[in-house]
């Protein structure tokens, strides 16, 4: 586990320059993210050498020992900045993580500035952190996204995970896919080192007793042409895309990307899904990933995609918790309404209330 060193709060650089530009007291009501304490790398684990925080080029380092990517919009920031936390609490070589981050990308000079501000945000948080920002060209795949049963499924950035192999660095070679509503409670070390046996380039646990037939509409089961052949000599099993291992050389020579929007073309002219980017990853991986045990994903804390009710974990041990589901844990804190597990998210949220911020 990754040593605590001390380090002092972040300065209140925001209230100071709102308070010299006289701006008003709604706009000081901005939420402010207190600065993170630092993990240093534990001498038992014989880690590599820490990556340089302003280093462009420490992505490429030979003393990355973890790559770790996330997409990071306003929305979610919370929750990233959360997870975040929760991968260097408990990473026995937090100093040598990288992160990307995935951003929506525009030319608009207000887009410009909210990615500065994101970027900035995450810095002040977290200085010595290794890190950079990708700008995801949301164009992309705007014209293939079709709407979903949750309109927060279908934005753009959610479709960032399978543009990762287009968008890291070719010497980026294995990355964990996390998405921004989890927290790690163990070592994500351990995580990145699935084995990816053959030329399998997704890991992720997988769920062979769920209902498979539900993430896809009776219309596309009806046409024996796309059921049997989408999954033709594959046992496919139900899996969920917010936390994966991705083998990127063997995504890139296999063509998965271009798979992917394939099946999600079809889907403009077809309805054959209703749950946003996750079918379109099933349709391509269901039956080719490599199994990870399910204590790396306790998935479904944040209830269905339309209620977001309160559920408890499933049976077995705990590596990492998931809210997916409509209900989030910062909603459900900041409403008065929490359910019991949000209370272990809480103790990695970084947004320091407004009263703090008077007091300090």
């Amino acid at each position: 586990m990754a040593k605590l060193a001390q380090m002092p709060r972040a300065p209140l650089l925001v209230v100071l320059m709102l308070m010299l530009l006289g701006v008003g007291a709604a706009a000081a009501a901005v939420p402010e993210y207190r600065e993170a304490p630092h993990f240093t790398n534990s001498a038992a684990a014989r880690c590599p050498p820490p990556l340089p925080a302003t280093d462009a080029d420490a992505a490429c380092s030979p003393h990355a020992a973890v790559h770790v990517a996330m997409t990071l919009d306003a929305p979610y920031l919370r929750g990233t900045m959360a997870a975040v936390l929760s991968v260097l609490r408990h990473a026995s070589c937090p100093e040598s993580v990288h992160f990307h981050f995935l951003a929506s990308s525009s030319s608009s000079p207000e887009a410009a500035a909210a990615a500065r501000e994101l970027r900035g945000t995450v810095r002040a948080s977290f200085p010595s952190l290794a890190f950079r920002v990708y700008p995801f060209d949301e164009s992309r795949v705007a014209g293939l996204i079709s709407t979903s049963i949750r309109g927060a499924l279908d934005r753009p950035l959610n479709y960032a995970r399978s543009y990762l192999a287009s968008t890291l660095p070719a010497c980026v070679r294995r990355v964990v896919y996390l998405d921004s509503d989890v927290v790690v409670t163990d070592d994500i070390a351990a995580l990145a080192a699935t084995p990816l046996p053959g030329e399998a380039a997704v890991a992720a646990p997988e769920y062979c007793g769920a209902n498979f037939t539900a993430y896809f509409t009776p219309g596309f089961w009806a046409s024996r042409a796309l059921s049997e052949s989408a999954f033709a000599g594959r046992r496919a099993c139900y899996f969920n895309t917010g936390v994966m291992v991705l083998d990127l050389p063997r995504w890139r020579r296999a063509g998965y990307t271009a798979q992917i929007e394939e099946w999600m073309e079809l889907q403009r002219r077809v309805r054959i899904y209703e749950l946003g980017s996750l079918p379109p990853f099933l349709l391509v991986f269901a039956g080719r990933i490599a199994a990870v045990d399910h204590r790396w994903n306790q998935h479904g804390l944040g209830g269905d995609n339309y209620r977001g009710l309160c559920r408890g974990l499933h049976a077995g041990a705990v590596s990492l918790l998931h809210w997916s589901g409509k209900g989030k844990p910062w909603d459900r804190l900041d409403a008065g309404k929490p359910c019991p597990l949000d209370a272990v998210w809480a103790k990695y949220d970084l947004l320091r209330p407004a009263a703090a911020i008077e007091t300090s």
